[in-house]
């Protein structure tokens, strides 16, 4: 059972698989690259990447907090987290409404245990042209999501994965930094990122893809 998570390796996992999709688009000669794929569509390459360094993925998981005390209640209700690790690609996530009983799986996870991942994706430069709302992307909406891991008292090991699409990487860099700057301001519980960055082909505007995971701390 984990315990302890090591994000450097999280890091460097979606780092290695987004820089292999990226080349993949290279040999393709395909029009745009990956900084031209919106958020959701970037997902399922992030879940791949994750696959890949051999973590269990369980992709839009419902918080602890919102799954049902009665076992009637539809599992399409409650707020979701994008993606939930667990330590190996064949170690399930615990499922509350099956333990103790016959449906429950001997080696699964338990939420408390697990790794809780939100993303977040910007573009400096998109198909359109300059990205006009890429500062108050970067800076406004992920407060809620930093909120829901933190408030949350069933997670304790929980991040917020940052992709940037950016003209250079000195910009990528200050980004980071303002935005972390800016959580603590706001008291968000955010540690210092671990981050690594990539040069891409430049289709959009774009010449690098940055990787940063947030640690989020509990309140």
């Amino acid at each position: 059972m984990v315990f302890g998570w090591d994000v450097i390796e999280i890091v460097e996992a979606v780092e290695a698989g987004l820089r292999s999709q990226a080349q993949a688009c290279d040999a393709e000669q395909a029009v745009y690259g990956i900084d031209g794929l919106d958020e959701l569509e970037l997902h399922p390459m992030i879940q791949d990447s994750l696959k890949q360094a051999t973590y269990g993925v369980w992709p839009e998981q419902r918080y602890p907090s919102h799954r049902p005390a009665r076992p009637r209640r539809r599992r399409s209700e409650g707020q979701r987290c994008d993606i939930v690790l667990t330590s190996d690609t064949d170690q399930p996530l615990v499922e509350p409404d099956a333990e103790a009983t016959l449906f429950a799986e001997e080696n699964a996870l338990p939420l408390e245990a697990a790794y809780w991942l939100e993303i977040k994706t910007v573009s400096q430069f998109t198909t359109e042209g300059p990205f006009p709302h890429y500062s108050k992307e970067l800076l406004s909406p992920v407060a809620r999501d930093i909120r829901k891991l933190a408030d949350d008292p069933l997670i304790f090991h929980a991040g917020l994965l940052l992709i940037l699409f950016t003209a250079d990487q000195s910009t990528a860099e200050h980004d980071l930094q303002a935005w972390e700057q800016r959580c603590l301001r706001r008291g968000l519980p955010v540690a210092p990122p671990v981050a690594r960055h990539f040069k891409i082909t430049d289709r959009l505007g774009n010449g690098i893809t940055s990787v940063g995971l947030f640690p989020v701390r509990r309140l």
